[in-house]
């Protein structure tokens, strides 16, 4: 097993994002058609065709300097095809072509090879020839350079991945015979001619893609007298039913009149021009199908997605501004009890290297409001001077116990060891709880079937960007949710910083567990199971230090991610309880996979495809995701003013939907990773500035 966990990396969304974004232009703008596959366009003058040109065959050589005309000699026919493989009438074709035991060549479109390439491997095991008939049926007498070869080489390259081989055979889409080429025409076969390709136009035209009928088919198919022939139908782009129905004509016809059938290659003389794929191009071609076979489906399936995402994020929003407000209905403002009728208090403190703030901890417990807490510091193998900052707050409700470095879960069963009371309250080095926060915590134990309780965290060292996110975060999120949980009955985490249990309940759990890395969600979600009730006071405030690094916060998030995955298996089994307990595995585990796993995984998509849509000038993805921004602002504006928090920040709250948002992300992908690989993240310490511990109780 993997003892230390993988590095986040974050090129991995970024790949993924990229990936997306390559499939989206391509599906909205390579795969955009070139145009109707039957109707014509304008060919333009023809003053620059040459006449040998005009007048000469129907196969145009201009791979080298010297431009050829090839034609076909008498008595000889090629059939052709365009616009394939079409799944309906290509097999249609192949038959009627098979009972006749006739060789064809088609002109394939590379987006139909990629959507049906078991067609075109059925074209070329009959032993019938295969060209390119570009890849979105674009003209390419009025395509760009750029364009050209990009549909020529994304056409070569996926009839590579599907067939194994590759052609040099090209039909222009909208070409006809030699004499209505025009100049434009003539420039794109020049330049496809430096590109390695034949042009193959044709002598006569069914027409198919306009008749009324088989017959007006099989008379333009047909030639007057005995010249060769290269005949242009369709098995694609339409209904090509008239087509099947005169194709059987067209060929008695042509074998009445001793006709002998061929491919177009041998027809004008030339080898095969069909050859085998490089290992390269196979590959390549291959994996091109995939992504355009993706791309193609990638539009309906982001819809989809993008739905269900837009839902996700509604019914949260909802009911977290649905159980703000019934959770302030349900627990007005408090007075608390008298000292007699509430039970005392026995605070645990556990540090490791917490110097510079367990002074200020400690001092802010003793004004908690239960003036007779007793307060035990566990210093968990410090190498600083926390054991002797702790003992110089002189005052004997304050005890130092002192152990190697086992870690939290064994500092804190150390100090539930050594507390009086059997009300222990459990915070962080780093905290400084309000004062009356231990007096509003311990009122709540008076309900002899509550467990535990979790107090109101807020975020202390507000300043920089990084802190004010995660100010927002604390308040419109973590604040939100515990009221929402509160009345559920089932609050899966009772947060390290502020939070207090009945000695009772902790030892009908076993105490603290090492087993996850989220000690304070295991705890809760145990407690859950062993039916007390976790409850929730927003008015036992107390202020913690944030990371104010992105490397901090990753490491915090991290290990919240990954321990919440932990202990989300570890009580999985409570979906088939009943009680509390069911409460948490029917209510609070979904909410929990939902909304803090699966939808931090998805929710930079809407960013992405609304970006994208602003680019490509769609602008109903960026309206969608503007209206949510709104949304996310009115909740933000609630919940500050439930909590009694300035709106000063608010204004950051779009750029914590972009940047923040995909931050966790990553987070939630990293603990993702670390789980699969069987890693171990360690708990690291935040480091802090001297002015991050100068925060007094008076500020709450």
């Amino acid at each position: 097993m993997r003892t230390t966990a993988p590095r986040g990396h974050w090129w991995i969304l970024a790949s993924l994002i990229a990936v997306l974004l390559a499939a989206l232009y391509l599906a909205t703008s390579v795969l955009r058609g070139g145009g109707d596959a039957g109707i014509a366009p304008d060919r333009g003058p023809d003053d620059l065709v040459p006449q040998a040109t005009t007048d000469g065959g129907p196969v145009l050589d201009a791979r080298t300097g010297h431009p050829l005309s090839l034609d076909v000699p008498a008595g000889t026919v090629a059939l052709t095809f365009d616009d394939c493989p079409d799944p309906t009438w290509t097999p249609k074709v192949l038959q009627v072509l098979a009972d006749k035991q006739v060789p064809a060549t088609f002109f394939v479109t590379g987006e139909h090879v990629a959507e049906h390439p078991h067609l075109v491997r059925a074209q070329t095991a009959a032993g019938h020839e295969v060209g390119l008939h570009t890849f979105t049926h674009t003209d390419l007498a009025t395509a760009s350079p750029r364009r050209v070869r990009l549909e020529l080489a994304a056409s070569r390259a996926v009839l590579a991945g599907a067939t194994a081989t590759s052609t040099r055979l090209l039909r222009p889409p909208y070409s006809s015979t030699p004499d209505a080429v025009g100049n434009r025409d003539w420039q794109a076969t020049l330049r496809t001619g430096e590109l390695g390709y034949l042009t193959v136009l044709s002598t006569h035209d069914g027409l198919d893609w306009q008749a009324r009928d088989a017959e007006e088919i099989v008379r333009g198919a047909l030639p007057t007298d005995e010249e060769g022939a290269v005949v242009l139908l369709h098995d694609g782009g339409g209904d090509r039913s008239r087509t099947v129905a005169a194709l059987g004509r067209i060929i008695d016809t042509y074998r009445a009149r001793g006709y002998r059938f061929t491919t177009v290659s041998e027809a004008v003389g030339l080898p095969p021009q069909t050859a085998p794929a490089t290992t390269f191009d196979r590959w390549y071609g291959t994996a091109l199908i995939t992504l355009l076979n993706t791309a193609v489906t990638l539009p309906t399936v982001l819809g989809w997605l993008l739905g269900a995402v837009a839902l996700l994020t509604a019914t949260r929003l909802i009911l977290l501004a649905a159980a703000a407000t019934a959770h302030r209905r349900r627990n007005p403002p408090r007075i608390l009890p008298s000292l007699a009728s509430r039970p005392p208090v026995s605070a645990i403190v556990p540090a490791h290297n917490e110097e510079a703030t367990i002074a200020s901890c400690v001092r802010a417990l003793l004004d908690g409001g239960c003036p007779d807490i007793d307060v035990v510091v566990v210093d968990d193998g410090s190498t600083d001077g926390t054991a002797a900052a702790a003992r110089s707050v002189a005052d004997p409700r304050v005890r130092v116990v002192t152990q190697p470095n086992r870690g939290k879960p064994a500092a804190l069963n150390a100090g539930i060891t050594h507390a009086a009371h059997d009300v222990i309250l459990m915070v962080d080095a780093d905290t400084v709880i309000a004062p009356g926060a231990a007096a509003h915590l311990a009122a709540a134990f008076t309900d002899p079937a509550v467990g535990a309780v979790a107090g109101n965290t807020k975020v202390a060292n507000r300043t920089g960007l990084l802190p004010l996110w995660q100010h927002l975060e604390y308040v419109m999120s973590f604040g939100l949710e515990r009221r929402l949980f509160d009345l559920i009955g089932a609050s899966p985490t009772v947060p390290g910083a502020i939070g207090a249990f009945r000695r009772s309940a902790l030892a009908s759990c076993g105490g603290i567990s090492a087993d996850t890395l989220a000690e304070d969600t295991d705890i809760a979600m145990a407690l859950c199971r062993a039916g007390w009730r976790v409850v929730y006071r927003s008015d036992a405030h107390a202020l913690t230090h944030v990371p104010t690094t992105v490397r901090g916060l990753w490491h915090q998030r991290h290990r919240w991610a990954y321990g919440t995955l932990q202990s989300i298996w570890k009580h999985r089994h409570a979906v088939k309880e009943t009680g509390v307990p069911g409460r948490l595995g029917r209510h609070t585990l979904p909410y929990l996979l939902l909304f803090q796993l699966l939808l931090p995984l998805t929710a930079p998509l809407m960013d992405a495809v609304a970006l994208y849509g602003l680019i490509a000038g769609t602008p109903a993805p960026a309206i969608a995701w503007a209206g949510f921004c709104l949304a996310q602002l009115a909740l933000a504006a609630h919940a500050l003013h439930q909590d009694g928090e300035s709106l000063r920040p608010l204004w950051l709250v779009p750029l914590q939907q972009t940047a923040y948002r995909t931050a966790l992300c990553l987070v939630t992908i990293h603990a993702l990773a670390t789980a699969a690989l069987g890693a171990s993240p360690r708990w690291h310490n935040q480091p802090l500035t001297q002015a991050q511990t100068q925060v007094q109780p008076a500020t709450l």
